[in-house]
């Protein structure tokens, strides 16, 4: 590692401290420097989630290395939660791949500011890749009005599914605001069946209600004095009443019981609603993907629904606002030699989210963030969801990230283990808001 390689890792100091060598050991994985890392032997590399999305960029990745002998690019998957602590441990040590797999937002732009990501500015005005993503999910990738993530993957917005033959069962509709949400949850118990499932054992999966509720509440500035680290910002009264509004729901029995020690990894709280245990669930598109996996019936009879976030009655949001991750990402690693970040921008201009790729994002229920998809979506199997979730992503007035990577890494580790101790109820509101505004 050169001298100013060794500087800019000083940044990322605190991030690889947050990972620990636990994490490394966690993915099983851990061992010699990955090809393309700084100092490494020339070959490029990339590091994937594991999960139904995985063959597609395999796929890709594939197709990719048998046309360009010279320029192949090594692939290896990882979970998703040990994924997020590996990269962050492995960027700051100046050993990250020469694709970094990300989200854009907070983590991002400690990478910019550390350094440790080229810029793309160049890839994003080729006419090549120009006019390629949709523009709301290429804005994620920039940094100071430079570009340093290319998207990668399908657009996710969350929304609820649902299983249609359970609201059947209570005479129930999808409901259009909270009050009409939490009306259901004695109907739902009274049938035995769990009004929402949720994976608290993951934490992430918690995130979208604190997002939801708090924008729908007090419309976008409010997450936006956050990401601006205004003095205070979490006591924003929008939070406080989004965190007393979730508490509720739980002591309510609003969850299925156990939701804590539950795991999305394994696909096993969206398996209750499937299965016909639990009724809902808020989720990526991740949560289709699942079910067309595991029970590809359940959506060819048509038993699986979607629907909006409901709106909250006197509210400042605008109910057509999404969160979740308008995609993932690819940046290159500043730390790469240069033949390694040769090869992975050859592959990012031409092989990038093209024809083939997107048609296999597409064929794993993922729809990917491509300007003029219409027809692709309209001839495929399931044309009334794919264009649900393209138009929710294309159209939405706000599009906040998932706060996890919308913050700075500690406060994103932070969010998480505040919210899983506000729905497990061992903290209230204010106490959550307090732990917070230490990280502004």
């Amino acid at each position: 590692m050169t001298a100013s390689a060794t500087s800019r890792r000083s940044v990322l100091t605190g991030m690889a401290a947050l990972a620990g060598s636990a994490a490394l050991a966690g993915c099983g994985t851990s061992g010699p420097k990955s090809p393309g890392a700084g100092g490494g032997s020339g070959s490029a590399s990339a590091w994937i989630i594991s999960g139904v999305t995985e063959k597609a960029f395999e796929r890709s990745f594939d197709s990719w290395n048998s046309g360009h002998a010279g320029q192949r690019i090594a692939v290896q998957s990882f979970a998703n939660d040990p994924y997020k602590q590996k990269i962050r441990t492995a960027v700051g040590a100046g050993q990250a791949p020469t694709l970094i797999y990300g989200w854009g937002g907070g983590v991002l732009a400690s990478y910019v500011r550390a350094g440790s990501v080229a810029d793309l500015s160049d890839l994003a005005a080729d006419p090549a890749l120009k006019g390629r993503f949709l523009d709301s999910v290429a804005a994620v990738g920039r940094v100071g009005g430079k570009t340093y993530a290319l998207p990668n993957n399908g657009v996710k917005p969350v929304m609820v599914y649902y299983n249609k033959e359970l609201f059947g069962k209570v005479g129930a509709k999808p409901p259009q605001t909270w009050d009409e949400l939490t009306a259901l949850v004695s109907k739902f118990k009274k049938a035995g069946i769990a009004p929402c499932t949720v994976s608290g054992q993951a934490k992430w999966p918690l995130l979208p209600w604190l997002s939801y509720l708090m924008d729908r509440i007090g419309g976008p500035g409010v997450l936006d004095a956050i990401l601006a680290g205004k003095a205070k910002a979490w006591s924003h009264p929008a939070v406080t009443q989004a965190n007393e509004m979730i508490q509720q729901l739980v002591k309510s029995g609003g969850f299925v019981k156990g939701f804590a020690s539950i795991s999305t990894d394994s696909g096993a709280d969206i398996a209750l609603m499937y299965t016909g245990r639990a009724a809902m669930s808020l989720g990526l598109p991740a949560t289709y993907q699942t079910i067309q996996t595991a029970d590809p019936g359940f959506i060819k009879d048509g038993k699986l629904g979607y629907f909006p976030f409901p709106a909250v009655e006197g509210g400042k949001g605008d109910p057509a606002s999404v969160t979740g991750n308008p995609s993932n990402y690819w940046s290159v690693s500043a730390d790469a030699d240069e033949e390694a970040r040769a090869a992975a921008r050859a592959y990012l201009t031409s092989a990038l989210l093209n024809k083939a790729y997107a048609k296999d994002l597409l064929a794993v229920g993922n729809v990917p963030p491509v300007a003029g998809f219409e027809d692709e979506i309209a001839a495929s199997p399931d044309p009334g969801y794919f264009r649900a979730v393209y138009d929710a992503t294309a159209k939405a007035p706000g599009f906040s990230l998932s706060l996890d990577q919308a913050l700075s890494p500690q406060a994103g580790d932070a969010v998480l283990t505040g919210l899983q101790q506000v729905f497990l109820r061992q903290i209230g509101p204010k106490e959550f808001a307090d732990h917070m505004n230490a990280t502004l």
